[in-house]
């Protein structure tokens, strides 16, 4: 009986806790809460705040102190009269207790806005998606930006590229533009909603012809052989490839992982929630012209893309292909290396294939580098955060059609899940091959 009462007690606890991380499930849904450190900073400003005051009502008092003191009475006058039109001098110079409080919060405010203003105004970026947003056939583009703070748009513009691209807190933006945190919070999803409506207009897959221009050779030291081509070298379209975007572990897996001991913990990989994943296609200028989005327990690679490809062949012009790493699945379409040290034909193709990867690491490098807000989302909902990501990767196309672009480190990761190749259908293999032995035979008659 004993132990069938601590067992009711125990799925009794364990029931009230699923209820209470729901609730907090369902609650941040729609409000972000503060973060421990947010509350200890909004503590600390609350506190000066109050000191402040004490000490502006203090130097009140002592003005009209002074103010009664050098007041004219003859009969307590121990001044000369030049004495006493210095001291009245002295102290009218000061100033009163309204003027502390009242003149430099007006100046001060005051200028803060034709800063704002003149930022804004000498912005070509803020300027040119302000314009683009104007200009948009969405639904949103007639629509003022939800939020109590009424901001003209080009504000709204500015105040959420600053949270894009530095890596600052809803609290210090709030600070810096005198709005609340909560109208911050809306009105820069409101933003990322608005920029999300335009992703097939800005991520685009290029149709037919429209492709040409961006096509490059298969291999930079052959450079476009007409001959070869006609064989069966293919062009290359563009690379596919992903990365990883932390976001901060959803409440409810939290306690989940603070109930795992701590040698166990460390043993275990990161849970598969406190990440997203970042499928891209970038061309030969780096531009996307394929963005997928998923959570980080989603093991898709490359998958949804390669039956989109086949159900659609003319999405893909004849004699073109995409390059991917190890881990996607080699189809008619999509061409990944080999396992390193293998034949030297097979590792001629694997250096060519090299080069282009590169080409896509140093895009979503560049990504990062401009929108740093993507090195850590601390939003534990999954459709906030692909809002965010998906208004990153947009964005990064209009700078690049303003000529803007912003160069990151390239920082090798370690795919630990692409060391072995992915599903391989007939039709790619039988590509890759042909594609090894053209390469191979013109390194061949090169050197003869």
């Amino acid at each position: 009986d004993q132990r069938s009462f601590v067992s009711q007690m125990e799925f009794r606890r364990s029931c009230l806790g699923a209820a209470g991380r729901l609730m907090m499930d369902i609650m941040q849904f729609d409000w972000e809460p503060l973060g421990h450190w947010e509350l200890d900073q909004r503590l600390d400003q609350a506190v000066e705040e109050m000191i402040e005051a004490d000490l502006m009502s203090s130097v009140q008092a002592q003005c009209n102190t002074v103010l009664m003191q050098v007041s004219p009475q003859d009969d307590l006058m121990h001044y000369t009269q030049e004495q006493a039109q210095t001291v009245t001098i002295q102290v009218s110079e000061e100033p009163s207790s309204s003027a502390l409080q009242e003149k430099p919060a007006s100046i001060s405010l005051q200028e803060e806005q034709e800063e704002h203003v003149s930022e804004i105004e000498g912005n070509p970026t803020v300027q040119y998606v302000t314009a683009l947003l104007q200009n948009s056939n969405s639904s949103h583009s007639q629509s003022r930006l939800t939020g109590r703070a009424r901001l003209s748009l080009s504000h709204t513009v500015f105040l959420s590229l600053t949270l894009l691209t530095k890596r600052l807190s809803y609290r210090t933006v709030s600070s810096t533009f005198r709005l609340e945190k909560g109208n911050i919070h809306r009105i820069f999803f409101s933003f990322c909603d608005r920029v999300n409506a335009l992703q097939d207009q800005l991520i685009r897959w290029p149709a037919g012809e429209e492709a040409a221009p961006h096509l490059l050779p298969f291999s930079s030291w052959l450079g476009c052989d007409e001959r070869l081509e006609e064989m069966g070298l293919p062009r290359v379209l563009g690379v596919l490839g992903h990365t990883r975007i932390p976001i901060r572990l959803p409440l409810s897996k939290q306690d989940g992982e603070s109930a795992v001991p701590d040698a166990k913990r460390m043993k275990k990989e990161p849970h598969p929630d406190s990440w997203l994943n970042l499928e891209l296609v970038c061309n030969s200028q780096g531009r996307f012209i394929h963005c997928r989005i998923s959570r980080g327990s989603d093991r898709d690679r490359g998958s949804t893309l390669s039956e989109r490809l086949q159900q659609n062949p003319e999405l893909i012009l004849p004699g073109t292909c995409l390059l991917a790493r190890m881990g996607y699945p080699l189809t008619g379409h999509i061409l990944t290396p080999f396992s390193p040290g293998r034949s030297p034909q097979e590792n001629l193709y694997n250096r060519s294939v090299e080069t282009h990867l590169g080409r896509f690491e140093q895009a979503v490098a560049d990504l990062k580098e401009c929108f740093q807000k993507l090195r850590y989302l601390d939003m534990g909902n999954f459709e906030r955060a692909k809002a965010v990501v998906l208004t990153s990767c947009i964005l990064h196309n209009v700078l690049l059609d303003m000529g803007h672009v912003t160069k990151g480190q390239v920082d090798t990761e370690v795919r630990e899940d692409d060391e072995e190749e992915g599903r391989k259908e007939e039709a790619g293999v039988t590509l890759r091959d042909t594609v090894v032995n053209l390469l191979y035979s013109a390194l061949e008659a090169g050197t003869d």
